[in-house]
């Protein structure tokens, strides 16, 4: 089973030369890396493609970066990646035993900074996720080409819908090898603060605020 790991970015040039060289083992072992960048104006695009199979321009949108990427993608099965997260060792391997009987799933996370609370809010983030089959982007979901029905091209929460359209078919594989994700937009807003901003968020969109409304709060909770 060939792996297309779909990465959307956007003015990411910082970091993603370190998130793509961490990558190598897997297209050495045959899989693909495509980065889908949302219009960067950082040289992103510049410095992916040196380190992955394809970089094209996409819509921006993560929704939309991420589906346009799926289009162009080779493998048999897909994984979506943010710029800022890491997946662990022989994730590759680790997907395919996956996807032998579930449709989809994700990884635990790590939540890398200085603060001690990011560990708590990792382990509660996991914790939620296992038990209501809703994962994360931070989780690097993974899903069979076949069953992959796209993400709902809204402005935030896409793998809240994503995860529940995806239920439908099989429950997540939700496997307990930690993929690391970066503090950094935790601890510029304030750990305790961006926690409650999502749970407010979150528990606003189950209960109808449109995704574009969200967003808005969001970008102004920056």
């Amino acid at each position: 089973m060939k792996l297309s790991i779909v990465i959307p970015t956007l003015n990411e040039a910082a970091g993603i030369a370190r998130t793509l060289e961490a990558l190598a083992p897997l297209r050495a072992n045959g899989h693909e890396v495509i980065v889908a960048d949302g219009g960067s104006e950082d040289g992103t695009r510049e410095l992916a493609a040196a380190l992955a199979d394809r970089v094209i321009a996409a819509a921006r949108g993560r929704a939309r970066q991420m589906n346009a990427g799926a289009a162009a993608a080779a493998g048999d099965a897909l994984l979506f990646l943010h710029a800022d997260t890491r997946l662990p060792p022989r994730a590759d391997q680790a997907v395919i035993e996956a996807l032998r009987d579930r449709a989809w799933g994700r990884f635990d996370v790590r939540i890398d900074g200085r603060s001690p609370l990011l560990a708590v809010v990792a382990f509660f983030m996991n914790l939620r996720s296992r038990w209501s089959g809703i994962a994360t982007g931070d989780q690097a979901i993974f899903a069979r080409r076949e069953s992959f029905p796209g993400f709902p091209e809204i402005a935030l929460m896409e793998d809240v819908a994503f995860s529940k359209a995806m239920k439908r078919q099989s429950p997540p594989a939700c496997l307990r090898d930690k993929a690391v994700t970066s503090g950094r937009r935790w601890e510029r807003r304030g750990v305790l603060r961006t926690m409650l901003l999502m749970w407010q968020l979150r528990l606003a969109y189950f209960l109808g605020t449109s995704p574009d409304e969200l967003a808005r709060r969001y970008a102004n909770k920056a």
